[in-house]
């Protein structure tokens, strides 16, 4: 396939390209959609062919017999990540927000608190104020120009409510890729708080030349009687609308502990989920997702080089996920001003940086992952948009 192909998805139920207006003001007609986290791009052909399949089926009661789905999971961990899982400890889940909502359900209570490594992806807080959970911000540092940790910042900012601490793994926003030590740090800070670690790693597959994604599970394997992983094809592969994810827990007691929720809820898969995921784990999807990865990579290139050329802009160096980071505390102007000239000189929706958490209000996040000709055109409109400045 061709990474270049456009794509209208106008009109066709997209929350990217079709709510762009009504939550930014960004015009339908000729407005860039760069912030919900999917892809411009069709996904490997064995997924749509596993679609195809089911439609000329053309029945869809329950699915049974999941044996091929969770060799698949397995085989896709143990070849890209070197990761042994067992079938056991796999459950799937409507995607990993509901993941993470129901892991703050089963492994916290009413009034608790849930750590935070702000600024971070912005469903986690959502799902825990939901719950009746409150969330404790312990700020990212950023050292030479990429994000790293504040241990010592995060004690003191503990309030003894804490339960639970929710890891992004690669990063969201910062795209940034977490060094074993790091990992080992973080895990550490768990077991002296007595506090459940769930690793978010999403993003694990796409992660740039120069860096490794390593499992949290293999980096801090003394940690594993308080870890739930978390992982997902659906970001891998351009298949989010299928909401279906794998929440992954070795421990016994843990694992009892989140079954007894997943029952208590009535929570089951999805068919169409079970088989995309299974067609997309496979030879031909990894073989998709270098080439995905090598075409994102020119994107990401592409986009800092332009960016970083207009006076006051930062994007950060990006190691993982097909989202940058871009900081606009260079150019003085308070996140009213710098955002519309994004939205309304540029025409393009980006997230704002301030739903993210303390440390992201200077920032915006732009979604790299469409075809490279949307990338040089956001690129040239924003620098038209701040033309003014060099």
């Amino acid at each position: 396939m061709s990474f270049d192909e456009i794509i209208d998805r106008r009109g066709t139920h997209c929350a990217k390209w079709d709510m762009m207006e009504r939550i930014y003001g960004v015009p339908a007609s000729d407005g860039i959609a760069m912030w919900v986290a999917d892809m411009d791009f069709r996904p490997p052909q064995a997924v749509q062919a596993a679609v195809e399949r089911m439609a000329a089926h053309g029945l869809y009661g329950y699915f049974g017999d999941d044996g091929a789905y969770l060799d698949a999971i397995r085989w896709w961990m143990a070849n890209r990540h070197g990761w042994q899982v067992e079938p056991e400890w796999i459950f799937t889940t409507h995607g990993l927000v509901n993941g993470a909502a129901l892991c703050v359900d089963a492994f916290t209570a009413p009034g608790d608190a849930v750590v935070l490594m702000t600024p971070v992806y912005h469903a986690f807080a959502r799902v825990i104020a939901a719950a009746g959970r409150s969330v404790t911000e312990c700020p990212l540092a950023i050292e030479n120009g990429i994000y790293g940790l504040d241990l010592a910042g995060w004690e003191a900012r503990l309030t003894g409510r804490e339960r639970m601490l929710i890891l992004c793994s690669p990063h969201n926003p910062g795209g940034r890729v977490w060094t074993v030590e790091e990992l080992q740090q973080i895990a550490g800070f768990c077991r002296r708080h007595d506090l459940i670690l769930v690793s978010d790693e999403i993003h694990h597959d796409l992660v740039f030349p120069g860096a490794r994604h390593r499992v949290m599970a293999l980096a801090a394997p003394q940690i594993g009687d308080r870890l739930v992983m978390m992982t997902a094809g659906t970001k891998t592969f351009n298949i989010a609308g299928s909401h279906t994810g794998n929440v992954i827990i070795a421990d016994p007691a843990l694992r009892e502990r989140f079954r007894a929720r997943m029952m208590a809820l009535g929570i089951s898969p999805n068919s169409f989920g079970l088989h995309m995921i299974t067609a997309a784990y496979s030879p031909e999807g990894a073989a998709w997702v270098e080439d995905l990865l090598a075409y994102l990579d020119g994107n990401r290139k592409l986009f800092d080089a332009g960016v970083n050329a207009i006076a006051g802009l930062r994007s950060m160096p990006l190691q993982s996920t097909y989202l940058a980071w871009v900081d606009f505390s260079g150019t003085g102007m308070p996140p009213e001003e710098f955002t519309a000239r994004v939205e309304k000189g540029a025409r393009i929706a980006a997230n704002h940086g301030a739903s993210f958490g303390t440390g992201g209000e200077s920032f915006l996040r732009f979604n790299l992952a469409t075809p490279r000709a949307v990338v040089e055109q956001a690129v040239a409109r924003l620098q038209a948009a701040f033309a003014d400045l060099q």
